[in-house]
């Protein structure tokens, strides 16, 4: 059941793409507004449980349909399968990211630096990126398959439809408290770091799930080594970790993945870089990773372990 939703969730989200603005569920900015008010003069330590209250008001509706969904008869089955594709559909997002990155080269190549530097916020999450095209375009591409595909995946494995739901809505809950915090909404540190936690937690395994999928998927001794390596995050909240790390074992596995094809290749010289080639590259190593999830899940469905 389990596997049948997720390729059935991930081939309507190629399909459906008139209505992916759906997605963006822009009708929980009010709610999370009116908690984020709420909470906002809390103790820091009341801060945590009300984020989560926060979040667990959206939960819950969809945990109870869910369990009420689940029975033996053929048509509840049926009707659980259909309700869990459509959660699926909706928790990966808010925005495609191939269709973002395809805009992202195609506004590249034209010469339309306007429209490529917005959607570049957009994946990158911040207004003025810091670094050359190329290795913001990576990093955000890597960083953003954890948060709008890797994340949804495991968590929907493993807890099921409302599990990939928890994960969708502490993302935009991130995204709310990161947007009225640069606003100057009177947002408060304090709610900007336990978002960040609580957020963080979650995307803890299946980030490190991921970048084992980047090795297997491109160079893996490139991926690991990088894996390996000291990286300066000493005071940095763990979602800040885990997207660093993410961003560098994948740029990793997929340049030393390029360079091994083109050796084998025998390419005389290098083609000149572009942001829009590297976005395109980035892509294709996340889209090799997911269908590399896909068999795994498939195999672990066979064995009775991800039903």
């Amino acid at each position: 059941m389990t596997l049948i939703a997720l390729a059935l969730g991930l081939v309507l989200e190629q399909l459906a793409t008139a209505i992916l603005h759906l997605r963006e569920l822009r009708w929980f900015d009010r709610y999370y507004d009116a908690g984020l008010t709420l909470i906002a003069n809390w103790p820091r330590w009341a801060i945590y449980p009300g984020l989560i209250g926060i979040l667990a008001v959206p939960a819950l509706p969809v945990y109870l349909v869910s369990r009420s969904l689940q029975g033996p008869e053929i048509v509840w089955d049926l009707a659980y399968l259909s309700f869990a594709v459509l959660i699926v559909f909706f928790c990966l997002g808010p925005r495609d990211l191939g269709s973002e990155v395809d805009e992202y080269c195609q506004a590249r190549d034209s010469g339309d630096d306007e429209a490529a530097e917005r959607v570049l916020f957009e994946m990158s999450e911040a207004e003025r990126p810091r670094g050359n095209d190329i290795e913001v375009v990576e990093d955000a591409i890597f960083v953003q398959s954890i948060n709008r595909i890797f994340g949804v995946i495991f968590w929907f494995v493993v807890l099921g439809p409302v599990g990939a739901w928890i994960f969708r809505v502490s993302d935009l809950l991130r995204r709310r408290v990161v947007y009225r915090h640069l606003r100057g909404e009177n947002e408060s540190d304090a709610v900007l770091i336990a978002i960040e936690a609580i957020y963080g937690v979650l995307k803890w395994i299946p980030a490190r799930l991921a970048m084992l999928g980047f090795a297997l998927a491109g160079s893996f001794d490139d991926a690991i080594n990088a894996w390996r390596g000291e990286l300066a995050t000493a005071g940095v909240p763990i979602d800040v970790r885990n997207d660093m790390l993410v961003a560098r074992v994948g740029k990793a596995a997929m340049t030393g993945y390029l360079r091994q094809v083109s050796q084998e290749a025998k390419l005389d010289g290098d083609e000149p870089a572009s942001s829009s080639a590297a976005a395109r590259n980035s892509m294709r190593m996340v889209h090799r990773t997911v269908f590399l999830w896909v068999i795994v899940i498939a195999v672990l469905t066979i064995f009775g372990w991800a039903l």
